[in-house]
């Protein structure tokens, strides 16, 4: 992806886009996928990098949702078995099928999470990724060496998939634009453009970067901003009712040892009823999630205290060693655009997570809702209003059998899995220059190389877009990840052309970015 190519095409005052996508997150790009899979043109924005909310602040699971089984939403765990299995094929150098283990310490709890997970496996059919069975103690102990062991009576397993979030976001991006799609980061939208009836033509548009403002002419905009919709909403009328109530989930990363195995971890009840994960995911551990209204929604949201609290002492009652704040060596909070509930005092925990698709009386297509694993229907879903807007004939969805870039039947080994395809160019670029051979971090395994790539073809513009999104060092390990900012940026300001004044501001930013996800002891 050139950026530099995109906004290009921005430029063309002249052109008419099929549809315009505001924002770069899942939903948008499942949509940005699902249209230009039918022949549509289509230029989608974010205004700041892809996935930079909340798509890259998951729990790292593409999975059917076994709460939402318990909670009797039987439509939406249906789908999302459908999607999960069918993106695992897509993307198998982002994806992988991860092993949970439920640790068993009544009779009572065998029975019914070994029936509920028996009905899981059936309902993912044809798709499905492995058999879920009861396992004895003594297994348990040896594939969790760190549980609590006292009362413990043995495990149910079950298998969902696991995924590098932000990663699969680019590969998303990449694929459209492949296909041919505009995509741009750092450009925002400041205006919609509407006709003598009100109706929306297009939008305005500003480069963030270099303030340059352009107008695009499209024929169906959609506004797939997450938390932010009502922004969105507002902008086309300012009457508008707020629709997203956010909820903000963290995650603290710690060391594998404090699991022990390559098996994840599943806490099907917390005392806020909720589930809780531990994921072995890139080398370490991630654990959460919580589930906290928030009013105002955030670009960079921060956790709360008492999140990490409740996170840090959840996790002790399941673990040998128990962790603490010193432990944890990133947190990062992500936020939810839940639908905003009707009735006060609504558990968010029981609004559906099923996407809506909303078309306001100026033709402005809202998606709103909806979760990772199911990106891609979301984006048919909302693209199938294109022909009630347009009055044009539609094309079929294809994207269900679009395999995403990087996609190889030959995963690399070790971190250069989620480059896919990809992998073998980086490492000729260390081949040629003995110096991109270096390692950006004493502790990770990612080489200088892999910053000339993320600046060169995937559209990383800012420091922070390398450490938190292209490589994944921000929320594994935040200490490190400011540690090389120094380096990433000499290599980065090489590559755009940028100056000493450049670094010293990206080392800026950078470092108001990453302390918050330290944790202070």
């Amino acid at each position: 992806m050139k950026r530099e190519e995109n906004l290009n095409q921005l430029a063309d005052s002249s052109k008419t886009w099929d549809i315009a996508v505001i924002g770069g997150g899942s939903s948008g790009l499942g949509v940005a996928l699902d249209a230009i899979s039918r022949g549509l043109s289509v230029i989608l924005l974010e205004k700041a990098d892809f996935a930079k909310g909340t798509s890259s602040r998951s729990t790292k699971l593409v999975h059917g949702g076994v709460r939402y089984l318990a909670q009797g939403d039987v439509g939406l765990v249906l789908e999302a078995l459908k999607e999960r299995g069918k993106l695992l094929q897509n993307a198998p150098h982002l994806t992988q099928n991860q092993p949970f283990i439920i640790p068993i310490y009544s009779w009572f709890d065998r029975a019914q999470y070994s029936v509920g997970l028996k009905i899981y496996d059936w309902m993912a059919g044809k798709l499905r990724l492995g058999k879920s069975r009861f396992i004895s103690k003594s297994e348990t102990i040896r594939r969790l060496p760190a549980v609590k062991q006292d009362g413990l009576k043995g495990g149910v397993v079950y298998h969902d998939g696991q995924f590098d979030d932000a990663r699969l976001a680019l590969a998303i991006a990449q694929t459209a634009d492949d296909a041919g799609a505009c995509l741009l980061n750092y450009v925002s939208v400041r205006g919609l453009l509407k006709d003598e009836d009100g109706k929306i033509t297009g939008l305005k548009v500003r480069d963030e970067l270099n303030q340059e403002k352009y107008t695009l002419k499209a024929k169906m905009v959609i506004n797939a901003t997450g938390v932010f919709a009502d922004k969105i909403l507002q902008m086309d009328n300012p009457d508008a009712a707020k629709m997203i109530q956010p909820s903000q989930g963290i995650h603290l990363v710690m060391d594998l040892e404090f699991l022990g195995g390559k098996d994840a971890l599943m806490i099907p009840k917390t005392n806020d009823g909720r589930v809780l994960f531990a994921v072995p995911w890139h080398g370490k551990l991630v654990v959460g999630t919580t589930d906290t209204l928030r009013e105002k929604a955030k670009l960079e949201p921060e956790a709360l205290q008492k999140e990490i609290d409740f996170v840090l002492e959840t996790a002790a009652g399941y673990m040998t060693k128990v962790p603490t704040r010193a432990d944890v060596k990133a947190v990062f909070a992500g936020l939810r655009p839940l639908a905003r509930p009707k009735e006060e005092g609504a558990k968010t925990k029981e609004i559906s997570r099923s996407h809506k698709v909303i078309v306001s009386e100026s033709n402005l297509v809202t998606l709103t809702g909806g979760k990772w694993t199911t990106f891609r229907k979301m984006g048919e879903d909302t693209v199938d209003h294109y022909q009630e807007i347009t009055k044009e004939l539609l094309a079929p969805s294809e994207s269900f059998e679009m395999k995403l870039h990087g996609h190889t039947n030959q995963v690399p080994e070790g971190h250069w899995s989620v480059y896919g395809s990809d992998a073998e160019a980086i490492q000729k670029l260390a081949e040629e220059d003995a110096s991109l051979r270096e390692k950006i971090h004493p502790d990770f395994p990612n080489i200088l190389a892999e910053v000339v790539w993320a600046a060169r073809e995937e559209m990383a513009v800012k420091v922070e877009d390398v450490l938190s999104r292209r490589i994944r060092m921000l929320i594994l390990d935040a200490q490190a990840a400011l540690d090389s900012s120094l380096k990433v940026a000499e290599i980065m300001a090489q590559e755009l052309g940028k100056d000493s004044k450049w670094i010293e501001q990206e080392l800026s930013d950078f470092r108001k970015v990453a302390e918050k996800y330290l944790i202070k002891a």
